[in-house]
């Protein structure tokens, strides 16, 4: 007979991104006794990767009635009825009073990232001189101690503050002496620093953290979610709770579930790899109601041979590559097919397009071409010198690029000739590159206007690289309600039984509404689903 532990807790949180972070330390900061429990080595997930900024709708505003009904308007404008007005409301109202939290229980002081467009400014409601994005500032994993090392770290320079990177306006350039003082104090920024901050805070209010603990199964007892069964070591415990708060994260490194559930493919993943569904199939296991499975925050990548992140190939966003000049996407005609320069989430759909009469997907595989100057201004994905390293294909003219990488003969000229024409003329008549206010942001702002994301193609040699279709989470989970209690089909509360961040139905349908739109919601309900969890285990519902 299997030899299985028991243990007992109030509430226990599975995943340790900012969702469960959030949740862990508002159910201990409500009275709670509070495990968490992480299934990989290190804390932090796909936050920790992350710039860290949250899209906090109705922060700051000088008339807070206009600004929730423009935020609102915003998200209506964009769901085409994938969102829960009430979920949305409870978003909207409570994602600036989460931040006031974090920053009365937490070491960390958030600023507004100056003139951060929203993702698509011109719809209703929309923001193009920014205003809903905000950066989490630096923390000290000094204050950490051994915990310091348990915490995912990015592959670029973690002392950086979005503020600073190019995403954030800057470029990613700070004074040697700050840098100095930054490493040494380990002072770290964007999603690193909201991970330690509340890292910090939940550790201090005594949060017990359990790592390489794979939860899998939900306990259930008289109706109701009491506990979880978790593997460790080979040994499997029954932790007894009276609230279980789902924080997992996505789907998107299960190859079966994104298979059975994505609307498209999605091939290349540029989070943490321990998103496997867990959460969502033990909620389906206990009759949850699922939500949004088709739907993820997409995003194109490149994969760069021997790149790994944490023992599996990464995949790096292609952001600034293709938004600055001298660079355009096109598909496997040779022909652009969308607005290179518009965000990620939005670019990801037009990977999914299918043809019927070929009976495949129409713009896959794809590829990101640009020039020889293109590469002397700005390097692509961090590499620079004289030429791009090996894995990049490389031709002296357009056609010899279009057969290297399986094009049809003479597409690719006659892309690049029109494309060419284009900018002379200074209007994308095609796709209308650098029309929306959020297309410049990411690209050479020393350049005026559009000029900062068109310019021709037109100094060789050229070169292409392959871009997959990837995402940065998926966004199906447990459908709950404005707390984060999660329901059944019929719409009834699963007693003790909550979620947040990507393990939830996304609070915002497919929108991803600016630059944080995974990481407001994710702490704002985070920390709803622990009030509600911590609630209900100490008999305090009302």
């Amino acid at each position: 007979m299997l030899d299985i532990r028991r243990e007992s807790s109030d509430v226990v949180v599975l995943g340790s991104g900012a969702a469960g972070l959030a949740a862990a330390l508002s159910a201990a900061l409500a009275g709670a006794s509070v495990v968490l429990l992480e299934r990989s080595s290190v804390l932090g997930g796909t936050t920790a990767l992350s710039g860290g900024t949250c899209w906090i709708p109705n922060r700051g505003e000088d008339d807070p009635i206009a600004g929730r009904a423009d935020a609102l308007a915003y998200l209506s404008s964009l769901s085409h009825g994938y969102i829960n007005p009430s979920i949305a409301e409870a978003f909207v109202d409570e994602a600036s009073p989460t931040i006031d939290w974090i920053e009365a229980n937490t070491q960390l002081k958030f600023s507004l990232v100056e003139g951060f467009p929203d993702y698509h400014p011109e719809h209703p409601g929309g923001r193009p001189a920014g205003g809903r994005s905000f950066d989490p500032g630096l923390f000290s994993f000094e204050l950490l101690g051994d915990w310091a090392e348990k915490v995912v770290r990015p592959a670029r320079d973690p002392h950086l503050t979005i503020h600073e990177t190019p995403l954030g306006g800057g470029d990613g350039r700070i004074a040697q002496s700050e840098l100095d003082r930054r490493r040494t104090h380990d002072l770290r920024g964007c999603g690193v620093a909201l991970v330690g901050g509340l890292l910090e805070a939940a550790l201090s209010a005594g949060v017990r953290f359990c790592l390489e603990a794979r939860a899998h199964q939900l306990l259930q007892a008289e109706g109701r979610v009491s506990g979880v069964r978790y593997a460790s070591n080979g040994q499997d415990t029954e932790l007894e709770a009276r609230s279980v708060v789902l924080a997992t994260g996505g789907f998107e490194w299960d190859s079966d579930m994104c298979r059975s559930y994505l609307r498209g493919p999605m091939s290349s993943p540029a989070s943490f790899p321990g998103n496997r569904g867990d959460g969502q199939r033990m909620a389906m296991r206990v009759g949850a109601k699922m939500s949004l499975m088709g739907e993820a925050w997409w995003v194109p990548t490149i994969e760069i041979p021997g790149d790994e992140l944490y023992g599996h190939p990464r995949s790096q966003i292609v952001l600034r590559e293709r938004t600055l000049p001298r660079s355009i996407m096109v598909n496997r005609q040779g022909q652009r097919f969308t607005n290179e320069a518009t965000n990620y989430n939005a670019l990801g759909g037009s990977l999914h397009q299918f043809d019927p009469t070929s009976f495949d997907w129409a713009n896959l595989p794809c590829w990101i071409v640009f020039d020889q100057e293109h590469f002397r201004r700005y390097g692509f994905a961090g590499f620079r010198g004289d030429t791009p390293p090996d894995w990049i294909a490389t031709a002296e003219d357009l056609d010899q690029l279009a057969s290297k990488i399986g094009l049809p003969s003479g597409s690719l000229d006659e892309t690049v000739l029109r494309w060419n024409t284009m900018v002379a003329d200074g209007f994308d008549a095609d796709f209308g590159r650098g029309q929306s206010a959020y297309d410049s942001w990411c690209g050479d702002r020393t350049l005026d206007g559009i000029a900062a994301t068109l310019g021709p193609i037109d100094s060789g040699p050229f070169y292409a690289i392959q871009v997959h279709s990837g995402c940065l989470g998926t966004k199906g989970g447990a459908t709950t309600t404005v707390t984060g209690a999660v329901v059944d089909d019929s719409g009834d509360i699963i007693p003790g039984l909550f979620a947040a961040g990507n393990a939830q139905a996304c609070p915002t349908g497919m929108v991803y509404g600016g630059a944080g739109g995974t990481l407001g919601p994710a702490v704002t309900f985070g920390r709803l689903a622990g009030l509600s969890g911590a609630a209900h285990a100490l008999g305090l519902e009302k």
